[in-house]
């Protein structure tokens, strides 16, 4: 978490927000807040928003309401021009320097993987259109009161936009074309989540071994002065750091607070 946090401080143009019964961080940057508030009065606020019954056993469930968040916290984005869901599994680089003006003046829907929607990271404009998307989605209501987890946000809520992703790419762009959910939408790879079933840019699955953050800007050992909006960790941390002890992942706060460290498969470093 101090690494994560580290990251939004160095995107003071972008705000987050977390409602949470974990505590608040020592520290927090002025555009990270924390609102306390227990995992059943939260389930509650949710099942008054959507009109559901939502009480779930597992809060991973949570995750099922990244399309919906907007909707839910509409009283929070007055002012907003995009918001946007995120986990927090990974560290930010230049987010602005990515989600540029040109860009977010042209489209209403940002996704960071090319053929579905990016539920680590995505962008939402906020508007009535967008706030209420994933209403469209047949069967919303049972997929969001379901106490199953249903990857809402990358299964069905993607099928929204893009519907026949194994399509080779020029049908893939014919149907796009006929779709009235596809239009000003990006789906665009940002190469932010290594290590998994999507190659990377050259084709290959010859991933970094190290990523490098410094005063905001992020880098990796492969592809020089390229710079990533954010790096997605979930490969390692499913993989390779579970066999590494909390010693040698050094993810202490000292580190953190350095104007630049490095993300590797044995954990965080200094550069």
């Amino acid at each position: 978490m101090p690494f994560f946090l580290a990251s939004c401080r160095f995107n003071p143009d972008v705000r987050w927000l977390f409602f949470t019964d974990c505590g608040v961080p020592k520290d927090a940057p002025d555009n990270v807040r924390f609102r306390s508030m227990s995992f059943a009065d939260y389930c509650s606020r949710v099942s008054a928003a959507l009109g559901v019954d939502f009480q779930p056993r597992n809060p991973y469930k949570l995750c099922d309401l990244k399309p919906a968040l907007g909707y839910i916290h509409a009283d929070e984005l007055e002012g907003v021009d995009f918001w946007g869901v995120s986990d927090i599994d990974l560290v930010y680089g230049d987010l602005c320097s990515y989600f540029t003006s040109e860009r977010l003046e042209r489209f209403d829907f940002l996704s960071t993987h090319e053929r579905r929607v990016s539920g680590h990271l995505c962008l939402f404009r906020n508007n009535e259109r967008m706030l209420t998307a994933f209403m469209k989605v047949p069967g919303w209501q049972a997929a969001l009161s379901s106490d199953q987890h249903r990857a809402f946000d990358e299964g069905a809520f993607s099928r929204l936009f893009i519907r026949n992703k194994n399509w080779p790419a020029p049908l893939r762009r014919l149907s796009d074309a006929w779709n009235p959910w596809r239009h000003r939408c990006e789906f665009s790879e940002a190469f932010s989540t290594p290590n998994g079933r999507i190659p990377w840019h050259d084709g290959s699955f010859d991933f970094p071994q190290r990523w490098i953050w410094r005063e905001g800007q992020l880098f990796n050992d492969r592809d020089g002065s390229r710079q990533f909006p954010y790096f997605h960790f979930i490969g390692w941390k499913c993989d390779a750091w579970p066999t590494c002890s909390e010693q040698e992942l050094m993810e202490d706060a000292a580190l953190a607070a350095m104007d630049s460290w490095s993300i590797t498969p044995k954990g965080f470093r200094e550069v």
